[in-house]
């Protein structure tokens, strides 16, 4: 199949999944979620077959923990341990994403900025003391999340200054979108849920994918016209 089959693929199931949030149902809204970013990893193996890379394992590795993640929060309201799982399989998502950004900076000999460093730091600390007073027992859990999701969103700054500025900008605003989506969640779960929080956090969350995946495979296209 064709990368633009999964492409339409990815659009259609979008689209249903949008309509079963407008129409408040919530088995159409639990039965496509999961194949979101499933969609999404059939179009990256797709689109980089015959490329060879650590990057692309670790691609693959973050899309499919997202996809475990999207699931066990299907059940999350039910059992507060779905909650921790699936927080558990998205910071696992993050580490790998961690590692394909960490690989591409080491591959194009990229260094850090301090005044990224300064943001992200502005950002946790923000984020963070708003959430304290509100997460209970889940205090060092989500504590720990933060870090990795805001050490993520550091490298993928770092990326910035990549050759290819449409990759750059694909996987910096994928990473801020996928912060966004993560801060958003956070605060309508454990301060107070607003009535658009639950379009906020898809639309983040589903637009930092797509540009995550984009960048990704741009970037492994890239690499391999190069080797040629």
């Amino acid at each position: 199949m064709k990368p633009t089959y999964w492409k339409t693929i990815f659009i259609c199931i979008t689209a249903v999944y949008f309509t079963g949030m407008t129409l408040h149902n919530a088995a159409i809204e639990s039965a496509f979620k999961p194949l979101l970013v499933t969609a999404l990893l059939g179009y990256f193996i797709v689109a980089t077959k015959g490329i060879r890379s650590p990057l692309k394992k670790w691609s693959i590795a973050a899309l499919a923990f997202s996809i475990a993640g999207d699931s066990l929060l299907l059940f999350a309201n039910n059992n507060e341990r779905y909650f921790i799982l699936g927080l558990v399989a998205f910071l696992i998502a993050h580490i790998f994403y961690i590692l394909c950004f960490h690989f591409i900076r080491m591959q194009v000999a990229l260094s850090g900025k301090w005044f990224s460093a300064i943001i992200v730091g502005v950002y946790y600390f923000f984020i963070m003391s708003f959430l304290i007073p509100h997460l209970g027992l889940l205090k060092i859990p989500v504590l720990v999340y933060g870090l990795v999701i805001s050490f993520m969103l550091l490298l993928a700054m770092n990326l910035y200054d990549l050759a290819d500025n449409k990759t750059a900008r694909f996987i910096l605003t994928g990473a801020i979108l996928f912060i966004a989506s993560d801060s958003i969640l956070a605060v309508n779960k454990f301060y107070r849920p607003a009535a658009w929080g639950g379009w906020a956090i898809m639309l983040t969350y589903i637009g930092a994918q797509w540009l995550l995946t984009n960048g990704l495979i741009r970037y492994l296209s890239l690499r391999n016209v190069e080797k040629i």
